[in-house]
């Protein structure tokens, strides 16, 4: 647990660290499954539940109950750590069987992401780029135009760009190195010279700014405080968006920050296309690139688009053709 965080309370509470424990030496975060955790402990506790084996399958629906939520996603996230919780608690012989019988709840829609083209890309860098300075946010605009244009151009999670410190850029090498993110993993993101020029004139200018800058320092930041948080990043992204006119498809939710990562796989499918190169072939490579463990996981991120079918269909013709011509001269 945190060390800001209240100690658990409940019957409950060894197990849910015990739990949590061993999902880590796993080599799972398991921050947001903790913070479930701490929900259901809270609700036990004020039920003043003695033993484990009274948690029942009513109490378990009485939990649910006391937190609404409203789309499938989230109440299918907490019950499913919930349940796992109590399957774990069954493994471990502490519990003959589980609570837990409710079943998740089916989605009826999925949110398809908005992508972002170059043009509307540009139209959202440039005016991050307009952003003006505070007293508390200096070098505002120039921040937020690189923080957009990773995202987009490399297709880092948020968090992960949050996280990079001065010395994972290495200009030398046109490498960004991502520590840990999903399962602890590591990888090193290759950018091509535009990407570079733009990252060393940013390092410049903030050292420029800042003399007591060192390895260890957040590459992003505005103050001594710390590096720019994700949810800030997220909030400045939705304020900008009203700004761009961007014309959202039918059946296409309104962007979200998100979107940039689905934007970047999209537009490399794309260019593989444009380029003849094979994409089955490639998705082995993007799966690497985007921090994904199989091309199960990036798969999700390859929405089609109207350019994208246009394309692929252009492929299949000029694979098509000589078959045909062939087909009508014997």
């Amino acid at each position: 647990m945190t060390a800001s965080a209240p100690p658990l309370q409940s019957v409950l509470a060894d197990a849910i660290t015990r739990f949590v424990a061993h999902k880590r030496a796993l080599r799972r975060k398991y921050d947001t499954e903790q913070a479930a955790l701490r929900l259901l402990d809270r609700f036990l506790a004020e039920q003043e539940i003695p033993r484990i084996g009274d948690v029942t399958p009513k109490l378990i629906e009485a939990f649910m109950a006391s937190r609404p939520r409203c789309r499938p996603r989230s109440y299918n996230h907490l019950l499913g750590t919930v349940r796992r919780l109590f399957q774990w608690l069954v493994q471990q012989e502490e519990l003959d069987q589980s609570p837990v019988l409710l079943g998740p709840r089916r989605a009826t829609e999925y949110r398809r992401p908005f992508i972002f083209d170059p043009a509307a890309a540009r139209r959202l860098l440039e005016t991050a780029r307009q952003l003006p300075d505070s007293p508390r946010a200096p070098m505002r605009g120039t921040t937020y135009h690189v923080v957009f244009a990773i995202l987009y151009g490399l297709g880092l999670r948020v968090g992960e760009a949050c996280r990079l410190q001065d010395d994972d850029l290495d200009l030398d090498r046109r490498l960004l190195v991502v520590r840990e993110t999903k399962f602890y993993k590591s990888r090193l993101v290759p950018f091509g010279p535009r990407m570079a020029s733009m990252l060393a004139e940013y390092v410049d200018t903030k050292a420029a700014r800042s003399r007591d800058r060192s390895a260890s320092s957040p590459l992003f930041s505005f103050t001594t405080r710390g590096a720019v948080h994700p949810y800030t990043v997220s909030q400045t992204f939705h304020a900008l968006v009203p700004r761009l006119g961007l014309s959202v498809p039918p059946g296409c939710s309104p962007p979200r920050l998100h979107d940039l990562r689905h934007s970047f796989a999209v537009g490399t499918l794309l260019r593989w296309y444009r380029s003849g190169i094979d994409p089955g072939l490639g998705l082995l490579h993007l799966a690497a690139f985007m921090g994904h463990v199989d091309i199960s996981s990036t798969a999700v991120y390859l929405r089609m688009t109207d350019e994208l079918l246009r394309e692929a269909n252009r492929r299949f013709e000029a694979y098509a053709q000589p078959l045909l011509a062939e087909g009508l001269a014997s």
